[in-house]
């Protein structure tokens, strides 16, 4: 696979070398339009024209709006993400099982909070810590601050890491308004069993005429959920942007955001419980809960042909849970609490260059950037004695302090890419490099474990401009992880991590096609990734093993069609339909040849949109085959186990629709909706292997209401 790296780098090179000497030749700046038509894009995720940037990224992407979230019913950002061309979203379940976490995996990859993707909050990562905590047990954003979700599938690893494998999810929060005005909305849902859930947002702000601009977001989720009990939520999400035009080049802008949120985790039901009532709760004392404080900075100076972006940002974090720990043994038939504190910091700078060159038959954007990372964490553990649960009330406080780890991590990555344009094709060679130390410290093992790491990761995209309308790409790429501070701490000898263990390294590609005339709209792409050594998770008390190389192979359609243009009688309707196909399979041991867990091989997503007058109508169906959990060998577990944690997860299809009615600006732009989820109340579930291990329903026929206005 190196070598052909080298010669992608190599053709770059020769392009470039070409194109210079183009400029020694003839100085007829009128022989190519790309002159006078090409400007610096700079920064890959400040795009404003989404058709525009989506028709020309080298490779998949989807980028979801804010009408999209609202007319789907979304309350939290796994709704959003669910239907995403080769993405796949986990109901809540296990150690994951609130609205406060996030399980997404991509093409395949694991979904368990979310470990495989770089995630970030307008350029800013979600994760505690990127590096050695990139798990997102707390995803501290609130829904209704979004503006938009950008998912890059491929073709973004050299600017953004770590843990990119599956890709680039960037969430963008409302932008402070030109003129001064704000909103409100209301969502609130309900099943037949649980209580009510209500997603409350705001915002005001504007911007004045000496350049100076602010907006106020907030946005919180409150009540409960179809569970029996115990799966309440309560998150507040508060954010302060700001901005200022120093002149009309340069703009600084500072974020402040503040995150809090506690939620009950229900638990995973027993094969036979399940049987008797799958909305029951068995675990009325587990929760999670989660605060953030963070600040972001950043200066930009823009001209036609040249920009420099510096970004900061710090992030405060801090997340607790605690969970019910079954006896054995002697204890069999007791429990006791045990209770994770845990805090980090993070602090970044990544200050990036991009110019634009233009020569006679060639223009080429070139960027270099630049992030340094430092990361702090700090984790506790705490346990009561063992107890009869039928003999209490409360949880019962845990005082035994039996674990502390503290470490951190320092990275540098450098990146440099040429975007270059000849004729009907762009290439853009690029390289990453990260140089990465890493240490974790156990007090009461009394061990002292460190990990440095130095990378150079190539990756190369193209593509061919057809028309304006249709573009082919391809592109390849490598993604690295180091070691995070639990596989460091988890088992070994001494100062010696666990046998097996390693950061991980994968190669991904891609071919594919994008299509957009405003009447027809579609994506087809076809992907392979080759992780080399991917490792993982099996419990808290085991911790991490290898699973070593994984292969994952498949297609990703996506197909949008207005039909106004069969008939004008249509004007305002348009369908569109997804189907994502993915195999992800162990390449040896006992699973070899075998499907990988918790993911499915096809996943399928039809829709219609009509608008008539003030209203609009919506029809969705989101399906997806079955899923395996067949355990970590030696045998691969396809009957459901007793417990409910193991055994083959049946595939299911669900319909939703909504209704809304716009009132216009006469009454504040009052716009009124309602609609429902899983309209034939399809029952399906999930399943978790974790310390909160057994099968979890999924939602039944949910209905909401929603409301908002604008002034």
């Amino acid at each position: 696979m190196s070598s052909m790296f080298r010669l992608s780098l190599l053709a770059g090179s020769v392009l470039l070398a070409h194109s210079a000497y183009a400029v020694t030749e003839s100085t007829d700046s009128d022989s190519s339009g790309l002159k006078e038509t090409m400007t610096v894009v700079g920064n890959w995720l400040d795009a404003q024209d989404n058709s525009s940037i989506l028709l020309n990224h080298p490779g998949a992407r989807t980028i979801v709006t804010e009408e999209k979230m609202k007319e789907k019913g979304s309350e939290t950002i796994a709704d959003v993400l669910r239907g995403i061309p080769g993405v796949q979203v986990r109901d809540s379940n296990g150690t994951g099982g609130s609205d406060i976490s996030l399980n997404v995996g991509v093409r395949g990859l694991t979904a368990r909070l979310s470990p495989r993707s770089t995630i970030l909050m307008d350029g800013v990562p979600l994760a505690v810590a990127p590096y050695g905590q990139p798990q997102l047990s707390m995803a501290p954003l609130s829904i209704g601050n979004l503006q938009s979700v950008d998912v890059i599938r491929g073709g973004g690893s050299v600017r953004y890491g770590p843990q990119n494998v599956g890709g680039v999810i960037n969430f963008v929060t409302k932008s402070i308004p030109k003129k001064f005005g704000g909103d409100a909305s209301v969502q609130t849902q309900g099943a037949g069993k649980g209580g009510l859930k209500t997603l409350t947002s705001t915002s005001v702000g504007g911007t004045a005429d000496n350049g100076f601009g602010a907006v106020l977001l907030y946005s919180g989720l409150h009540g409960q959920g179809y569970r029996a009990s115990n799966d309440n939520t309560d998150i507040d999400d508060v954010m302060l942007k700001t901005s200022y035009a120093l002149t009309e080049k340069d703009q600084l802008a500072a974020n402040f955001h503040y995150y809090d949120a506690q939620s009950g985790m229900p638990g995973g039901l027993t094969s036979a419980q399940y049987a008797d009532d799958p909305f029951q709760v068995t675990r009325p004392y587990d929760e999670f809960s989660g605060r953030r404080k963070d600040v972001s900075l950043k200066y930009k100076h823009q001209e036609d042909d040249r920009q420099f972006e510096l970004l900061s940002y710090y992030t405060d974090s801090y997340r607790g849970s605690g969970i019910e720990s079954e006896g054995s043994g002697a204890s069999a038939g007791k429990k006791r609490m045990v209770t994770y504190p845990r805090n980090y910091t993070t602090y970044g700078i990544e200050p990036s260059y991009s110019q634009v060159f233009h020569h006679q038959y060639a223009t080429q954007e070139i960027t270099v950037g630049y992030r340094y990372l430092k990361e702090t964490m700090d984790e506790k553990a705490y346990r009561s004695g063992w107890y009869n649960p039928a003999t209490i009330t409360s949880a019962p406080d845990a005082t035994d302090y039996y674990q502390h780890t503290s470490g951190g991590t320092e990275a540098h990555a450098v990146y440099l890419d040429d975007t270059i344009n000849v004729g009907n094709w762009t290439l853009i060679p690029g390289i990453r490099y990260e140089n990465i130390r890493t240490h974790v410290d156990d007090s009461f093992a009394d061990t002292h474990r460190k990990e440095h790491y130095s990378e150079p990761l190539p990756s190369m995209n193209a593509m061919y401009h057809l028309t304006d309308e249709w573009k082919l790409f391809a592109n390849a790429s490598t993604s690295f992880g180091s070691m995070q501070y639990f596989q460091l701490s988890k088992g070994g000898n001494g100062n010696d991590p666990a046998p097996g263990l390693s950061a991980e390294k994968a190669h991904t590609y891609e071919v594919g096609t994008r299509f957009d005339d405003t009447v027809w709209t579609g994506e087809f792409t076809l992907f392979y990734i080759d992780f080399d050594n991917q490792l993982q998770y099996i419990s808290n008390t085991v911790g991490w093993t290898s699973l070593g190389a994984t292969k994952h192979k498949g297609l990703e359609l996506a197909l949008t069609y207005d039909l106004s243009d069969l008939s004008r009688a249509l004007d305002g309707a348009s369908i569109y339909s997804s189907y994502s196909y993915t195999k992800a399979t162990s390449d040896n041991g006992d699973f070899a040849g075998k499907d990988l867990p918790f993911y499915s091989r096809s996943v399928v997503t039809v829709g219609s949109r009509y608008q008539t007058g003030n209203w609009v109508w919506n029809v969705d169906s989101y399906a997806q085959s079955k899923q395996r959990s067949p355990g970590t060998g030696p045998n691969y577990i396809t009957q459901e186990s007793a417990d409910g944690q193991f055994g083959d997860i049946p595939g299911y299809m669900v319909w939703n629709f909504r209704g809304e009615y716009d009132f216009g600006p006469q009454v504040s732009n009052l716009k009124v909706g309602a609609g429902v989820k899983n309209l034939f109340d399809q029952r399906y579930y999930t399943r978790s292997n974790d310390n909160n291990f057994g099968k979890y329903v999924g939602d039944p026929r949910i209905y909401f209401v929603q409301a908002s206005l604008a002034f």
